[in-house]
């Protein structure tokens, strides 16, 4: 858009959200808008309502009147127990009153790690794909986000020899996904090896989203803060919304170093003060009742995992095994459709919605994203969709 065609509110915006495109997965879903029958593989929403034991606690703290403010950095007793869980989820041990912070989400918690940590010019280095919302963030911090490719023939893993082609002076902090959105890749100790000690020989900032790490399907998730000499220099960011089916509650944490986690408390002061009681008590009941819950879902993610990749490639979309998170990522790069095209395309001819992958960044043309978790009938039916409008195209 022209200056001479903008608004006189649209001059007045600031240039890096003028320039912002919008999200490209909602885009998808507004163009959903009074259709029927379509079937969703979009949203990485779990199918499973919140347990109800969960919300039976939140229902008990209302009643009793917990409505008020909490402390900003969380409630004292749920830091306690994401300090208590971690060791054993994560191998790593963290001090609850000075380097756990509980956040609106874990996208809060990357954004506020993020600003603290930007300065004018800093390179921001990113594998892709990635989760959409990492580089805007970056440019809006006055950063410069600087993304490695990862390809399907190494399973979407980070290689050492990529990253190391990416790093300039300038770089800063490295953002990690894994287990990763959108392409369910994983890194296991030796996968991370090489990456730690450019890590350590870089000086660089390591921000670790492990929002995935429960749905984990083959080996124990391993956190790059568990490396050795990483703990020091690693942000782990993590949540309740995917893996205890709390996405509407908003809840996620940062655990680091006490500097950077004093500094984006700084920031979450002035934003959001905290994040909701309610949420808050929720979350510490997943910990504390919900356990069981967890797993029973994970179980059943890892079923619909089997069945549904399974299905693509037998409908003729190759498809690498995903052992994390709960996204497939085929390729549609043989139909001679832009992913943009496809998803499109299916949606608007059979009604399924998917994400097309370049709006992952790099590496993601050539690919759409498709959300498991949904249920098994829904799969079926959508893998039947998409069979359909193959056999058309």
């Amino acid at each position: 858009m022209s200056h001479q065609t903008m608004t006189p509110i649209e001059r007045l915006l600031s240039p890096q959200v003028r320039e912002m495109p919008p999200s490209g997965i909602r885009k998808f879903f507004d163009y959903t808008s009074g259709m029927k029958d379509v079937i969703s593989l979009g949203v990485g929403e779990p199918d499973f309502v919140t347990p109800q034991i969960v919300r039976d606690a939140c229902v008990a703290a209302l009643d009793k009147g917990r409505t008020s403010y909490t402390s900003n950095a969380g409630m004292p007793e749920l830091r306690e127990a994401i300090a208590e869980y971690l060791p054993d989820a994560c191998g790593v041990s963290y001090e609850p009153s000075s380097e756990v912070l509980v956040t609106v989400g874990s996208s809060e918690a990357i954004d506020l790690a993020l600003r603290a940590l930007i300065s004018e010019g800093d390179e921001i280095v990113i594998p892709e794909p990635c989760y959409i919302s990492y580089s805007p963030i970056v440019f809006l911090g006055g950063g410069r986000p600087i993304g490695v490719e990862t390809h399907a023939e190494y399973q979407f893993k980070l290689q050492a020899e990529a990253l190391r082609e990416k790093l300039t002076p300038r770089s800063k902090v490295l953002v990690l996904c894994y287990p990763n959105n959108p392409t369910g890749g994983v890194m296991t100790y030796e996968d991370w090896l090489p990456i730690a000690r450019l890590a350590e020989e870089r000086n660089l900032v390591v921000i670790s989203d492990e929002i995935y790490s429960e749905l984990s399907y083959g080996d124990k998730h391993v956190s790059f803060a568990s490396l050795p000499g990483m703990k020091e220099r690693t942000l782990v960011v993590n949540g309740f919304s995917k893996a205890f089916a709390m996405t509407g509650w908003r809840v996620g944490y940062a655990c680091g170093p006490r500097e950077l986690i004093a500094a984006m408390l700084k920031i979450h002061q002035y934003t959001v003060m905290c994040a909701p009681i309610m949420g808050q008590v929720a979350a510490l009941a997943s910990l504390r009742v919900g356990m069981e819950e967890k797993d029973r879902m994970i179980e059943s993610y890892n079923q619909r995992r089997r069945l549904f990749v399974q299905g693509l490639r037998q409908i003729g979309l190759p498809c690498h095994e995903p052992q994390g998170a709960f996204y497939a990522f085929p390729s549609i790069a043989h139909t001679g459709l832009t992913s943009e095209q496809f998803a499109h395309r299916l949606l608007q001819e059979e009604k399924v919605v998917t994400v097309p992958g370049h709006v992952f960044g790099s590496g993601g043309e050539g690919f759409i994203r498709c959300s498991y978790a949904s249920s098994q009938v829904q799969l079926e039916e959508a893998l039947e969709r998409i069979r359909k409008f193959l056999s058309l195209i």
